[in-house]
């Protein structure tokens, strides 16, 4: 029996001795910080961050994530074509004709507008396309010639507004089809099109063992998992004031979380001395003017890019409400003034 005792504390002890092995290889493997960015998606720079043993790992692991982005950008462009694909140019080309057989990331991305439409009151419209490439054309011209820029012609945004029902985007899932019955209304994702991708790459990266990483595309950041030291990812809030010497108004600290910024500093041109930015509010079907920007945190990138876009269309004291009437998400407002407001949750992020 003594024998018997022996045996079994040596085979414990052999034990705790090849953990303490193991503990130490594991510790013993040295990983590096690096940084990656890329600017030929979303018509915005993209930053990877990550950890990798060596430049050339982490190098293979961005490779792979940006062949997840160009996949997601040329579904949603709006613009362009693509040999072998049917995207969201597509649908728009073929709206009052026939239904067009999509991936099923479009249709995915386009129940997450209408749901968007309806959580919001409509303050996020995927079917606002005629209005937005109205301004889009307005703004182009009057970045390419500053002292002929103008503002369109109220006549001509009522005009396209005719055509802005979400109920006339037909989606049948079983055929994977997507039809427009309004032949003069078009789809334009640009308000959840890049924080969606932004949250499927991240889902890449996380089912793919990348699990230190922070990816930001334009005001979308989404971070997967903590640091590797296990401190959450440090992430600005960037100062809509882009004369002051102060870069970022705020800084929080994320794990596994998504932040996305709504501003009226990104995109914008200017009209007899005064700025319209590209967001453009629903109900006055002018650029919001209610705030600098908001940034919203959800654990979504692409519900946290349409909160943020509905957020800017409406004023403080609405928005506000809407935020604390919902689970999972705060929302840091920046007036005009200057001043900062922040939903009730919010300050559980803020660094220290």
């Amino acid at each position: 029996m003594k024998k018997k005792y022996q045996a079994l504390i040596l085979g414990i002890v052999v034990i705790i001795f090849a953990g303490i092995l193991l503990w130490h290889g594991k510790n013993t493997t040295k990983t590096e910080r690096f940084e990656a960015q890329f600017t030929d998606v979303f018509d915005t720079v993209t930053n990877i961050i990550g950890y990798g043993e060596s430049q050339e790992t982490f190098t293979r692991q961005v490779s792979e994530l940006k062949e997840q982005f160009d996949y997601y950008n040329q579904l949603y462009d709006i613009y362009n074509d693509y040999d072998g694909v049917n995207n969201i140019k597509t649908i728009n080309d073929n709206a009052g004709k026939e239904p067009v057989k999509v991936a099923p990331e479009i249709i995915d991305l386009l129940k997450l507008g209408k749901e968007a439409y309806v959580e919001t009151n409509g303050q996020v419209n995927i079917a606002y396309g005629s209005v937005l490439s109205l301004w889009h054309d307005y703004r182009e011209a009057g970045l390419n010639s500053p002292t002929k820029a103008e503002l369109p012609p109220m006549e001509e945004i009522e005009a396209k507004a005719a055509h802005t029902d979400i109920n006339q985007l037909i989606i049948d899932e079983e055929a994977s089809t997507v039809y427009l019955a309004d032949a003069e209304m078009s789809l334009d994702v640009g308000s959840i099109g890049k924080g969606y991708a932004v949250q499927k790459v991240a889902d890449y990266a996380k089912a793919h063992n990348m699990n230190h990483l922070l990816i930001s595309a334009g005001g979308n950041v989404c971070v997967v998992g903590a640091k590797e030291d296990g401190e959450g990812w440090s992430v600005g809030v960037q100062n809509p004031d882009l004369s002051s010497d102060k870069e970022y108004v705020q800084k929080v600290k994320l794990q596994d979380m998504s932040i996305v910024t709504s501003g009226n500093y990104q995109r914008y041109y200017e009209v007899a001395g005064k700025r319209y930015c590209h967001i453009i509010d629903p109900d006055t079907m002018m650029p919001a003017e209610h705030m600098a920007s908001v940034s919203v945190i959800m654990k979504d990138s692409g519900k946290a890019d349409a909160m943020s876009t509905a957020l800017f269309n409406m004023d403080y004291e609405e928005g506000k409400a809407l935020v604390e009437s919902m689970d999972g998400v705060e929302a840091m407002w920046i007036l005009e003034d200057g001043s900062i407001q922040y939903s009730s949750g919010f300050s559980k992020y803020l660094e220290k």
